[in-house]
């Protein structure tokens, strides 16, 4: 079957058209994996003729995994466009009657390219999950998109004061800017 030809070690960051209908799979375990095709054309400008030309399209196979997977599936549409960063991955492979060699990206981060159109963003309800931890149950209260130790409330002070609260600042967990200096 197929060799992977990769040790894992490189990321890239590719611009190009969702070219497949995103499918979503689930596992025997239920971890979500999306699947689509990305065309990432090239463009030059050849100044003799004073006009663009494509210089050819790169293929490639996306895979998305969990939560990125679910989001990307519900997200994207075939004619997207989209920038998209992972690890890349090289595989051989021989159906008996042809070589080649897939080029295959494990997704990390996906989002509509802004260049070509606008987007509206739609927050998970879901608490943030990363690395294992769970961010809520690091005080950071209702909102799991918060910033540890600072109150969500509308004045962006914690405990009424107002003074911004700056996180990890160099000195304990937490200081003020004071007499208004600057933290860096």
């Amino acid at each position: 079957m197929g060799h992977d030809m990769s040790d894992r070690g490189d990321t890239i960051t590719i611009t190009g058209n969702v070219a497949t209908p995103p499918e979503l799979k689930r596992t025997s375990s239920g971890v979500a994996i999306a699947t689509f095709r990305v065309a990432s054309g090239q463009r030059r400008y050849d100044r003799e003729a004073g006009a663009w030309s494509d210089a050819g399209t790169n293929w490639y196979t996306v895979s998305a995994f969990r939560t990125l997977a679910d989001h990307a599936y519900r997200s994207l549409q075939k004619g997207d466009r989209v920038i998209l960063t992972g690890r890349l991955r090289l595989r051989e492979w021989d159906n008996g009657t042809r070589r080649g060699t897939a080029i295959e990206i494990d997704a990390e981060a996906i989002g509509h390219d802004l260049l070509w159109g606008t987007t509206t963003f739609m927050k998970d309800s879901h608490v943030a999950v990363t690395d294992g931890a769970d961010h809520a149950a690091q005080g950071s209260g209702d909102d799991a998109w918060a910033a540890p130790g600072v109150d969500a409330s509308p004045s962006g002070t914690e405990g009424g004061s107002t003074e911004p609260l700056l996180v990890g600042a160099g000195s304990g967990v937490s200081s003020s800017t004071g007499g208004g200096e600057t933290p860096f």
